[in-house]
């Protein structure tokens, strides 16, 4: 590491996501000094609210994360913690409008009309003669939602998990979980939960995505009003270190006794020696950073954890005009470029418009947008998606788009740690977890990547807390 290097007596976090802002706020509560460095313009990380202009109740959207499973009992923690109970606001999910829209083999169709197209599409793939007719709902509507939101792989391989699974479901009573006018619907999550030899039955690549699938169409899911990035915001105004924006990290030497960081900050360098540091960086972008003092098994997790891709695009639009097909919230599953598209709850004014999140993807599908430039893949969007809302196409309805496609992003080189990893077992998993979290010297890890809930803003909260623990030890060790 060449330049100038300064001493320092405080710990320092690398990144200003959630992991390191909670582990920032606890290191202080415990009496250390913190300073948290990061490389963007904006705190943060894959919390990401956009604003679409800058009055206090102006539109905005969620071009991160977005929703809070009622299970994720430390996001809520710090929900309370941080004085945000009050805003939190159930989050209506995928199909959960009975006049959401599904893509299906005789077009568009509403939630409340889709059993029947459902079914014949499942008919067309899987031979369904010899089923009871429940366990043929069964399987429409767990197509349609691994349509709706699983990678390319698990949909191309459908039709064969299916053809495994739906023998294993005519042996369960599947009749208490179906509901809706017509009895058509069927609640996935409650016939999983109560016959856990239905997962069992599910191929590799289906059971490891699983969970995702049921709790993305849970009911039981919150978010903040007023934005996700309350939270980080909260979080950042109770430390009382200094916050550095716009530091890239171009260096790390661990060292038994003090790891010093090399960081970039502008046109000018400067290393600084510090008694512990946390990194809370993707290992998808540390891999892109000179380590010294990092054991060789270190080494290849991060050189090897794979992350998935996601890209949503956000339409600000003249009026939620949407709501005049009776759609209130929800998402529809638009299939093609788009994937998925949510109606958020307007909030603000009238005046300042309503945000459509046009199309939210992930894995190979949101490559299919992420390679465009912003302004082609805003268009593309309201192109596609024009077929099922021409209302799109109508002069000065869409007033303006922002998006991210979070594999392009810099500091962040990708989305999430990928969790569905075909054949992966939880002893596996486990075992990846701990690697990803241990320490090297007085180098310390968290992020959701280092957590048993990756992806999730609870996982980085884990990890965060464990390391915190770990860091406090080691430095009263020494004292």
């Amino acid at each position: 590491m060449d330049g100038r290097t300064e001493d320092q007596d405080g710990i320092v976090v690398l990144g200003a996501g959630i992991a390191g802002l909670v582990a920032a706020y606890e290191l202080e509560s415990l009496g250390h000094r913190v300073t948290v460095l990061e490389g963007s313009g904006r705190i943060g990380g894959r919390i990401h609210t956009h604003r679409f202009g800058t009055a206090d109740d102006a539109p905005h959207a969620e071009l991160g994360a977005m929703r809070i499973p009622a299970t994720h009992e430390l996001t809520m923690r710090y929900v309370h913690k941080l004085g945000l109970g009050d805003a939190l606001r159930p989050f209506h999910t995928i199909l959960s409008d009975a006049n959401n829209r599904l893509d299906t083999g005789s077009g568009f169709v509403r939630v409340r009309d889709a059993a029947g197209p459902l079914v014949a599409d499942l008919r067309r793939d899987v031979p369904t003669e010899s089923h009871k007719p429940e366990t043929v709902l069964f399987g429409a509507w767990l197509a349609a939602v691994v349509r709706a939101i699983s990678p390319a792989e698990l949909r191309d391989n459908l039709a064969v998990d299916l053809a495994a699974l739906l023998p294993l479901a005519d042996r369960v009573d599947l009749r208490p979980y179906l509901h809706g006018p017509g009895r058509d619907r069927i609640d996935l999550g409650a016939a999983f939960r109560a016959h856990p030899e239905l997962r069992a039955g599910c191929s590799p690549r289906l059971y490891v995505f699983l969970d995702d699938l049921l709790l993305e169409t849970s009911t039981t899911l919150s978010y903040l009003s007023g934005g996700m990035s309350r939270l980080t915001d909260r979080l950042a105004d109770r430390i009382h270190g200094p916050i550095l924006l716009g530091r890239e990290i171009v260096g790390v030497h661990a060292g038994d006794d003090s790891v010093a960081v090399a960081l970039r900050h502008g046109p000018h360098g400067l290393t600084r020696r510090h008694p512990a540091a946390l990194c809370t960086l993707p290992f998808s972008v540390l891999r892109g950073i000179p380590l010294e003092g990092v054991d060789d098994d270190k080494r290849d997790v991060i050189a090897t954890m794979e992350y998935g891709s996601a890209t949503k695009i956000a339409l600000l639009c003249r009026e939620p005009f949407w709501e005049h097909a009776g759609i209130r919230g929800g998402a529809s599953a638009t299939g093609g470029r788009t994937r998925q598209t949510y109606y958020p709850q307007p909030e603000g004014d009238p005046a300042h418009g309503a945000v459509l999140l046009g199309s939210y993807a992930i894995a190979e599908d949101a490559h299919l947008l992420g390679r465009f430039p912003a302004a082609a893949r805003h268009s593309a969007v309201v192109d596609e998606l024009a077929l099922l809302h021409p209302e799109l196409k109508e002069p000065g309805m869409v007033l303006d788009a922002a998006s991210m496609a979070w594999s392009d992003n810099p500091w962040s080189n990708g989305c999430t740690a990928i969790r569905w990893r075909w054949g992966s077992d939880a002893d596996r998993s486990d075992e990846e977890m701990r690697r990803a979290a241990r320490p090297q010297g007085r180098l310390f890890f968290a992020g959701e990547h280092c957590s048993t809930t990756p992806a999730w803003i609870n996982g980085a909260i884990e990890s965060a807390l464990g390391a915190v623990t770990a860091i406090d030890t080691a430095i009263r060790s020494t004292r």
